[in-house]
This record gives C-alpha cells, structure tokens and sequence, in this order.
C-alpha cells in the first residue's frame, strides 16, 4: 500500500479504511513555513505581486486635487477668457445667408475649444500617469513579464469563476467599498454643512468669484477624500502584503521538493562529497612519500612539510590531518621513512592556518627552519 490507511472496526464488525493523508493540507501537510525566496520570485514571475490598488488611487486622488490648488488660478483664467471669447464670436460664427451657417468658421471655433481644453487636461493626465507609475513601481519594483497575458483554459471553467464571485476576496473587496463609500460620503456630509450657505448665495455673486468659491470647495473637499484614501491605501497595504505571504505559505514537504531542486538531494550531495575526500586524500597521500619531516601533536594533528630548494621559495604542506587521518599519515610516513618530530604548537599551528598545498606563512618561517635543520643534521644532509 502506498497510502498510510488505519483501520476501524465498528460494533457490527464493518470495517471502514480511511486515509490520514485526506485530512492534511495539502501535499506534504499543513502550510506553517514560511515563503523561501524563490517562491516568492516564482510568483513574481507569474505576475503575482503584494500590491494595493488603493495606493495608487490615493496617490493619484491626492496629487490631482494638490495641482488643481496649485492650477486654479491659470485654470480660472484660462476658462474665463475662453468663455469670454467663444460668446465674442457667437455674432461673427452664426451669420446667416439664406439660412445657411459658414461651417469653417464653426469648425475653427470648436478645434480652438478642444485645442484649449486638451491643454489645461494635459497636466493632470501627466501627473495621473506619472503617479500610478511611480506607485507600482515603489510597490513592485520594475520587472515586466507577459505570463498573466497567456490564456489558460482553467480561466474558462465556469464553476471556478462562479466560486470566485462569492470568494473570500470578493466579499472583502465588496465589504471595503461599502466602507469607503459610507466614510467618504461622512466626510462630504460634513463638509457641506459649513458651506450650505454659500452655496445658495452662487446666483447672487460674480462670475470670478463664484467660480473661485466653486473650485475652492471642490479642491477642499478632494483633499479630505485624498485624504482618507491615504488611511485606507495604508491599511490595504498591509494587508495585501500579509495576505500574500500567507497565500504563498509552504510545507515543509515543499521546502525539503524545493531544497532538493536548487541545492540537490542532501544525500546526494553528501555521497559528492565523501568521493571528493576520499580523492583528496588518496592525493595527499601519494604525495606524502616526498615530504622532508612529519610535525605531530603527538596524537591529534600531523602535518607534512616539503622544502625543494631549487623550485620553491619557502617550505609547502603536502598532507595534514587530525585523529584517525593523522594516524594514517604517520603510519605511511614511517613505512616511506620520512622522520617524525613532536611539536605541539608547531603542528597546531600549521594544521589550523595552512592549508594543503600552501606553503608555510613567513610568520612561521623560524620555526620550520629549526624543525628542517634538526631532520637534515639527522639526515647527515647538512
């Protein structure tokens, strides 16, 4: 059997197989770790990011309202003006010759109108476009990829999308536009209590100055929307941030699935290893014959040193080891009949600051020299 199944006899001798495996979630179990981060890139990949929309909203909310303060005066004059103008030409533009209106200089009026009011949009479009690009740029960082653009048939599964209708997230989503609305609607309740007033004396004042408490009020009740928006965008955030590690959330099965993947199977890689020791040390101890002296501990370290004069500057370790490694290399240099000497520190010393291959620090120099002296005076080499 492959699956883990227990058995349960009931009272009339039935007996029920059930799975254990069933009640987990998910493969591999229930989904206590933490995101690595290449899931998360995984995901990113895919086009699914932590980002807030109400970010965005509020960002772009606030800085229109912000540069209609900063505008309302070259608006006001612009609108003015061209108002004052097109009822200049209403004469001129509405001859009639026969009952026939000159549609030219129609058409110039109506190509001045756009003209005029594409210019005083053109800032705010610039501003709106360059906001929501810099919000989703600070939320998501800048990384393009066409992967949510591939159609997918399980798009097309009707009992999936109507489960996404009544989702948790739509419900939420739905539940947070209701607040929004009630609390934005609060905001301009109160707002327009103070200024009910005003508002009724509009008929009564002059164009300018009517226009100017218009806009005054537009742009205060705005930037208290705009401000608002930036208490639920914050909130959103957060929440959209937490949300998303906690839908990427992993098993441990899938942590050990996605360790094995990058990094390798550990046994593997421990097997890998073991060979590379295994060749390293046999490497060394082909070597070992050549040494001039073997510096012991006595019993924990051993490190075999190599002085050719003609080829090297300065003495080399060929073989080091501790414990049973540094039994081994005593055992071979007493049968190739390289002398052995004792000197704690000496051999402590080596085995810890040099490696294989390396040759002896100058720090060290001294003692070495001693260690060889005392081998070839024994030698009869010197």
């Amino acid at each position: 059997m492959t699956l883990r199944e227990n058995q349960m006899q009931l009272n009339n001798g039935l007996l029920i197989s059930y799975d254990l495996q069933f009640f987990a979630d998910g493969p591999g179990g229930e989904k206590t770790e933490q995101p690595t981060a290449k899931k998360l890139q995984d995901a990113r990949n895919e086009g699914q990011v932590a980002k807030s929309q109400e970010v965005t909203h509020a960002a772009g909310l606030m800085s229109l309202f912000v540069l209609i303060r900063v505008m309302y005066p070259y608006m006001a004059d612009s609108f003015t003006g061209f108002f004052r103008s097109v009822y200049n030409q209403i004469p001129t533009t509405t001859k009639m010759y026969d009952g026939y209106v000159p549609f030219a200089d129609l058409r110039i009026t109506i190509m001045n109108a756009l003209l005029r009011i594409l210019l005083t949009a053109l800032p705010f479009l610039a501003v709106s476009l360059t906001v929501a690009f810099i919000c989703n740029v600070v939320q998501v960082k800048w990384k393009i990829t066409t992967k949510p653009l591939k159609p997918k048939l399980s798009k097309l599964n009707p009992i999936k999308g109507f489960k996404k209708i009544f989702s948790t997230r739509k419900i939420f989503e739905l539940v947070k536009s209701i607040a929004k609305i009630a609390i934005i609607g609060t905001v301009v309740y109160t707002y327009f209590l103070g200024y009910t007033a005003s508002v009724f004396t509009l008929y009564d004042m002059p164009l300018r100055q009517a226009i100017g408490l218009l806009g005054n009020t537009i742009v205060e009740i705005g930037i208290r929307i705009a401000a608002v928006y930036v208490v639920i965008a914050i909130a959103d955030y957060i929440y959209q941030k937490r949300k998303f590690r906690k839908d990427n959330m992993m098993t441990k099965q899938e942590v050990k699935d996605e360790y094995k993947n990058t990094e390798g199977d550990p046994q593997i890689k421990g097997q890998q290893r073991r060979r590379m020791m295994q060749a390293s040390q046999r490497r060394m101890m082909q070597e070992l014959p050549k040494a001039d002296v073997v510096i012991t501990n006595p019993t924990h370290y051993a490190v075999a040193i190599r002085y050719d004069a003609d080829k090297f500057d300065a003495p080399m370790v060929v073989a080091k080891g501790e414990g049973y490694l540094a039994q081994r290399i005593k055992d071979v240099a007493k049968e190739y009949g390289v002398e052995i000497v004792e000197n704690k520190p000496l051999a402590r010393m080596l085995y810890s600051t040099v490696d294989i291959g390396e040759f002896v620090p100058p720090e060290l120099y001294q003692a070495v020299a001693e260690v060889l002296a005392f081998v070839y005076h024994l030698q009869g080499k010197v």
